[in-house]
């Protein structure tokens, strides 16, 4: 069975003599056609229904789906009884067609597109020709023409005509390379008429017609796109195009040639050595590309390079190539790539990278000179020119410096990791991650799922926006709800992101290993600092040095690309904050290299560091780093790190009373609990019973406050800290006044200790006893008795100067005075928590 969408869509059976099985139904060829664009990768239900249906799907749109696949089940079992049904699985969250190598027109295309694109590169001319040609005969017309087409098929249709007419003009250019101008002048005539503003193919017909003697016709070919484009978007035509026009003009005797190496590129009037081809996944950037292009690349003309950084993955390249296209105009003598890393990522070394210019530029480089030779070749390639030289992955000053033009005019664009010392006189544009928008159409342009489906924004969030694994995630072409899913567990996201060379850990590590060693272990220390924002306080303390000599370490890995600035704290300090793929492999490199007695110590340190809130406004401090502090409580847990664990705990208590965070303060409190019962230290367990009894208390759930209440009264009994005594027997109270037994609460409270001890564990247990106290009398009558006790709250809270139970005793202090003979139906029983009066 075989599949064609490179045109009307068309089922060929098996074992039929070839007859056709195409369904007829739109709805059902929609569902094939999509299935088959994403072949081998599992396509959602949602992606279907939209597909299907766009923005208005039936209410019955899940239900119908399933009946058209099961139609299409039964139409490929029809063209293949041994293979066809089998071939549409259900898998989660919607359904994968799956293939095999020769199934569908459109893998066979791509392939045999790539493959001659490969063997252009080796300027194996006859076989790049041959090998286009085979693929474009696969073409029977538009994508899918005769099947309806939702947001998904529409985009493919884009991307595949673009891909279609680039084959093309790679097949004419490699059949001009073998000398077969006069063959092509007819068909590039009327592709030219096709595509009126298509560049390239001018380009083409221009060679073509010079190349048979027609030079005044390659002049009237230049004279019409040039009209074209003035008519149509006001604009003149590119460099290329207009440098071909002056050697057309100038009669140039080596466009003549159609082979060797001086035809393979100046065929399109380009420098012997060209940028690559225009990336089909580059998109956005609007800001960035517009400052490297209007401001730095225009004012660098005068004098000095131009240096893009940014950590790596972040599109530096791409960036950097797109600028240089949309700057054609100012450097009209050339624009030359050299790409200081090997493909194993290695360095080029100073004379290597020389050399590679030189060839780039299409000038042999003598074996046998020496240095001052071939630097006196490169002085002479910028003379009397303007040209754009784009040095990429830059190491260092020293391997460059050779490189950069001397010549007015000439300018070099650099991408690096970090700045380079000793370019005094750089431009510099910081890259960052793109914006959420930005990265969804990065993935979509790059071949994965249209940038509005809900799970597109989620993988873009999981990856930290970072291209490289946006566009490795794309390539996957994925269901995207699947997709997110495996992503979101850290601790196996960067194996889904890939492994091997050039995979995006193995980048990530490539840049890790490129700093010094004091740096990498600070960046693998770093990695134990929750997600968020960090300042030199907390990176002091789990670096184990001072303040400022870890803000000079964070600012290192800053410059290196492996450290992020984040927005500044409220008194202007500075933060930072490291890239979630970059915090996994900090992870995975402490595991790896860090000894475990030192990642012990560097948790303590930090467990310290965070259990001292500030005194100016800890619920500031709170609710800024609440996730970093819950996760800390969970590291230490798992570093086995008990009493720190238990004093973590301590400290947030408060914050996560004042502020409901309920869900954080179970979690942080049962792994106290934990940490405390393996320290057999019952004052601490009684502490967390009871904080753990307040919790299921605020939440009403009042089997399980009675529970932690009564273990907590009976630990701390066993413990003999009366403070915590104290306040489970005030919890017991409560509890018994809710379910209207106010005699009972009074027991309880009569055994309250006479005195806790000293401190604020005292005040505060006193506060605890004095407020339930004051319950107890205003739901028994006793008016004055409340006062009295509210009062005592009122002087406790002082005494503890916290300002939420203060404003609580004095709204209690103010109830209890105004209820004489009518106490009030509504009682607030804790700060922020309410209930009915239960006796009358």
């Amino acid at each position: 069975m075989r599949f064609g969408v490179l045109g009307p869509l068309e089922v060929t059976a098996t074992g039929h003599g070839g007859a056709l099985a195409t369904p007829q139904a739109p709805k059902i060829r929609v569902v094939l056609g999509t299935l088959l664009i994403r072949a081998n990768a599992i396509v959602s239900v949602d992606t279907l229904i939209d597909e299907l249906w766009s923005d208005d799907p039936p209410r019955t749109a899940p239900t119908t789906l399933q009946v058209y696949v099961s139609q299409l089940r039964k139409m490929l079992h029809a063209a293949d009884p041994e293979a066809g049904r089998a071939a549409l699985a259900t898998r989660r969250p919607g359904y994968v067609l799956r293939l095999g190598p020769g199934q569908l027109d459109l893998t066979e295309f791509e392939e045999l597109h790539a493959r001659g694109g490969a063997a252009m590169q080796n300027r194996d001319y006859a076989a790049a020709a041959d090998l286009q040609r085979r693929a474009l005969a696969l073409w029977r017309g538009p994508l899918l023409s005769d099947t309806p087409h939702g947001a998904l098929l529409e985009s493919a249709e884009v991307r595949l005509a673009e891909l279609r007419v680039t084959a093309l003009e790679r097949r004419i250019r490699a059949e001009l390379c073998l000398g077969m101008h006069r063959d092509l002048v007819g068909e590039l005539q009327e592709l030219a008429t096709n595509f009126p503003m298509r560049e390239e193919i001018h380009a083409h017909l221009m060679v073509a017609l010079y190349r048979t003697g027609r030079q005044a016709d390659a002049l009237r070919a230049f004279a019409r796109i040039r009209d074209t484009l003035a008519e149509e978007l006001d604009i003149e035509p590119g460099r290329h195009l207009t440098q071909l026009h002056r050697r057309i003009r100038a009669g140039d005797a080596t466009l003549l040639h159609g082979t060797g190496r001086a035809a393979a590129t100046p065929a399109l009037g380009r420098p012997p050595a060209e940028l690559p081809a225009p990336d089909p996944a580059f998109t956005g950037r609007a800001g960035e590309l517009a400052r490297l292009v209007d401001k730095l690349l225009t004012a660098a003309r005068d004098g000095g390079p131009v240096v893009v950084t940014g950590m790596a993955g972040v599109g530096k390249t791409a960036l950097a190539l797109a600028a240089a296209r949309r700057t054609e105009a100012l450097f009209p003598d050339g624009q030359l790539l050299v790409r200081l890393r090997s493909p194993a990522g290695e360095p080029l070394g100073p004379a290597e990278a020389v050399d590679q210019l030189l060839r780039q530029a299409g000038i042999r480089s003598p074996g046998a000179g020496g240095a001052a030779e071939r630097l006196g070749l490169l002085r002479g390639l910028w003379q009397g020119r303007r040209m754009l030289l784009v040095l990429d992955n830059a190491c260092s000053e020293a391997q460059i410096r050779a490189l950069l033009p001397t010549a007015p005019g000439c300018v070099a664009l650099i991408t690096c990791r970090r700045p380079l010392a000793g370019l005094a006189d750089a431009r510099p544009l910081a890259l960052d991650v793109p914006g959420p928008g930005d990265a969804a159409g990065l993935f979509t342009a790059a071949g994965g799922a249209p940038a509005g489906e809900r799970a597109v924004a989620e993988i873009a969030e999981l990856c930290g926006r970072l291209p490289l694994a946006l566009r490795a995630l794309a390539a996957r072409r994925a269901d995207p709800a699947e997709l997110a899913a495996r992503l979101r567990p850290e601790d196996g996201r960067l194996r889904e992101l890939g492994e091997g060379r050039g995979s995006v850990g193995a980048v990530l590590v490539a840049a890790y290993r490129e700093v010094p060693p004091a740096d990498r272990r600070a960046f693998r220390l770093l990695g134990l600092l929750p997600p968020g924002p960090f300042g030199p306080d907390r990176a002091a303390a789990v670096l184990g040095v001072r303040p400022p000599a870890a803000g000079a370490a964070a600012e290192s890995l800053v410059a290196a690309g492996l450290l992020a600035r984040a927005e500044p704290a409220p008194d202007r300090s500075a933060r930072y904050q490291l890239h979630p793929l970059l915090r996994l492999v900090a992870a995975e490199r402490l595991t790896a290299e860090e000894p475990p007695e030192a990642v012990t110590e560097a948790v303590a340190r930090l467990c310290a560091e965070s259990a001292a809130p500030p005194e100016a406004d800890p619920l500031e401090w709170f609710a800024r780093d609440r996730a970093a502090l819950v996760a800390l409580v969970t590291r230490a847990h798992a570093t086995g790190l008990w009493r720190e664990t238990v004093t973590l705990a301590d400290a947030l208590t408060p914050a996560l009373e004042t502020l409901a965070a309920w869900e954080d303060w179970e979690h942080t409190h049962t792994l106290a609990l934990d940490a405390a019962g393996r320290l057999d230290d019952d004052a601490a367990r009684a502490r967390m019973l009871r904080s753990l009894g307040d919790l299921a208390w605020q939440r009403r759930r009042l089997r399980q406050a009675q529970d932690f209440y009564e273990r907590a009264r009976l630990t701390a009994d066993a413990a003999g800290d009366r403070a915590e005594l104290a306040r489970a027997l005030a919890g017991l109270a409560d509890l018994r006044l809710d379910a209207g037994a106010p005699a009972d609460a009074a027991g309880l409270l009569a055994r309250v200790p006479a005195e806790a001890e000293a401190g604020a564990e005292r005040a505060r247990s006193r506060f605890e006893t004095s407020r339930a106290q004051g319950l107890l009398a205003l739901e028994t009558g006793r008016a004055e008795a409340a006062e009295r006790y509210f009062g005592d709250c009122l002087e406790l809270a002082a005494e503890l100067r916290d300002p939420r139970l203060m404003a609580y005793a004095r709204a209690a202090l103010g109830s209890a005075g105004e209820a004489g003979e009518d106490p009030p139906e509504w009682v607030e029983v804790r700060p922020g928590v309410w209930r009915v009066r239960t006796v009358a």
